[in-house]
């Protein structure tokens, strides 16, 4: 993934409306939804979700298909896992502070998985 398509896509999920669209989205897999069940349940007017989902699928990051008269929107995976690794490799990887804090961190959280159940 490029430089600008990253930007692209962190640009379309730094609003609220198109996080919970996307986080819908994702949450649902790829067989996705119609847009009036994403409009109802993240609780937008079809045009507020039409202007949302488009920002999102400028990014890349969903697609639609037509089945009927109803569009289907779909989180697409490929641009997801290529965004996440785009950040750990050129965020994360060029220091290894990075990786040292992740460690840290899934070991805190194992610590305190194991200190929440002893409770």
């Amino acid at each position: 993934m490029k430089t600008p398509q990253v930007v692209a896509a962190l640009a379309a999920l730094a609003h609220a409306h198109r996080l919970a669209v996307y986080r819908l989205l994702v949450e649902r897999g790829p067989d996705g939804l119609p847009a009036g069940t994403i409009a109802q349940r993240v609780r937008l007017v079809p045009s507020s979700l039409t202007f949302h989902v488009q920002a999102l699928q400028r990014a890349g990051l969903i697609r639609s298909r037509r089945v009927s008269r109803q569009v289907f929107y779909a989180a697409d995976f490929g641009v997801m896992n290529a965004l996440v690794g785009y950040l750990t490799e050129n965020c994360c990887g060029r220091s290894g502070a990075c990786a040292a804090a992740c460690k840290t961190d899934r070991t805190a959280g194992k610590g305190s998985a194991k200190s929440s159940r002893a409770a």
